[in-house]
């Protein structure tokens, strides 16, 4: 043991000092606890300048409520759990996905500002990282098929918040986009254009989502009495999706456009056709759904469909707080709409 861990010589770390009180806040400010506390929680009938006061002085001593009461107070830990299962083989990979990255910053902003906030949780068989915490809620986005959590949590009676695939059930609340609509929005575009042979490359994923695009596809194709061409990425990722798209873009029947719905980065996407001998949009109509904002410097810059994380997230917290702290008995989910930014890419020159 050394003199300094000893005790027996050697720099001493400086005293804590003591926790201010909302009692001193009080007594600094020549007002009752009752009336400072409203002020603190927003609460009673106070005058604009003493509840200024009561906030100004709690801000210059430090002072900072004891959560651990506040707790207790509102029966809440005021946690909100948040798992991607999609994920489940690589749980911390979604960060890498900028749909993920966008979705999950704003939950958590969201969450934040209203006092909340997020635990993020690994996907697959989570009973013993949350069976011991106090969660409010968890949020699973884009559930795979199979995967029981959602089922785990609503028998543990703990709020989830996830896809439209809970409409209905106790204790389930969702958000979701209306995934048909985004792609016959996409395919009537293209075919605007002169599209007649449009591809779709999709992840291999049992998620809502990706299962009614592929139905919304095959539909909106069978209606035209154009021709399927589908191709699956084998997992996540650039280098798996590239490869899905270089698979579509030689097959036996050239596409004349393509609709990449697995996650990629755009400007992958415009080397691979060109490598294969495509121009772009003259050979080539291209759209990604994607938030990557590199789709806007490539050359041309590219068509997306973006399913608007941000918006999805503001509105999945707002209705989830709103169940947890009033009991809302209205709409149990919403739909958040897509947007389809068309660019270059997608619009013939000739």
């Amino acid at each position: 043991m050394t003199k300094a861990a000893s005790g027996r010589g050697g720099p001493s770390s400086p005293p804590t000092p003591p926790r201010v009180r909302l009692v001193d806040v009080a007594r600094e400010a020549g007002l009752s606890k009752t009336t400072v506390s409203a002020a603190l929680n927003g609460t009673g009938r106070l005058s604009p300048a003493v509840r200024e006061k009561a906030r100004e002085t709690a801000r210059r001593m430090g002072y900072r409520p004891n959560a651990t009461a506040r707790q207790l107070r509102a029966g809440r830990a005021r946690l909100i759990g948040y798992v991607v299962g999609e994920f489940a083989g690589a749980p911390w990979a979604f960060l890498e996905s900028p749909y993920f990255a966008q979705l999950t910053s704003a939950t958590a902003a969201a969450a934040l500002k209203r006092g909340y906030a997020l635990v993020l949780l690994p996907a697959g068989e989570l009973h013993g990282e949350w069976a011991d915490l106090p969660l409010d809620a968890v949020i699973v986005a884009d559930p795979v098929a199979d995967d029981r959590i959602v089922e785990d949590l609503l028998a543990a009676r703990i709020p989830v918040f996830t896809d439209r695939s809970v409409e209905g059930r106790p204790g389930a609340h969702w958000v979701d986009v209306d995934a048909a609509a985004a792609v016959r929005e996409t395919l009537d575009h293209l075919k605007a254009q002169g599209a007649r042979r449009s591809a779709l490359v999709l992840p291999d994923s049992t998620t809502r989502f990706h299962v009614g695009v592929l139905a919304a596809y095959r539909e909106w194709s069978a209606a035209q009495e154009l021709p399927e061409q589908v191709v699956l990425a084998a997992a996540a990722g650039n280098g798996p999706v590239v490869r899905a798209v270089e698979d579509a873009l030689t097959g036996a029947d050239r596409p004349d456009a393509l609709l990449v719905v697995a996650e990629v980065s755009p400007p992958l996407v415009l080397e691979a056709a060109r490598r294969h001998g495509y121009d772009v949009p003259d050979d080539l109509l291209l759209v990604c759904v994607s938030e990557d904002t590199t789709a806007v410097h490539t050359q041309p810059p590219v068509t997306t469909l973006s399913l608007g994380p941000r918006e999805v997230a503001e509105a999945g917290i707002e209705l989830l707080v709103a169940a947890l702290e009033e009991g809302h008995a209205g709409p149990a989910g919403v739909l958040v709409p897509t947007r389809l930014q068309v660019r270059a890419s997608s619009l013939r020159t000739s």
